[in-house]
């Protein structure tokens, strides 16, 4: 992964429990999918099926 600032409240946020989630607008910018189940995965990976459901977005692999 090719190094770039991040911002909170842009790229992630912090969830009740205090963890923290990226953003779609972040993993875009990432260029791939880390096929980790992220909440807001762009690419539409299924962890439970390990199968990419959407195909309106481009798929780096």
């Amino acid at each position: 992964m090719g190094h770039f600032d991040i911002k909170e409240n842009e790229d992630f946020y912090y969830n009740e429990q205090g963890y923290k989630v990226f953003t779609e607008k972040f993993h875009l910018k990432r260029g791939y999918c880390c096929k980790s189940g992220c909440k807001h995965c762009p690419y539409g990976y299924d962890k439970k099926t390990d199968t990419f459901i959407k195909n309106d977005k481009k798929i780096n692999k």
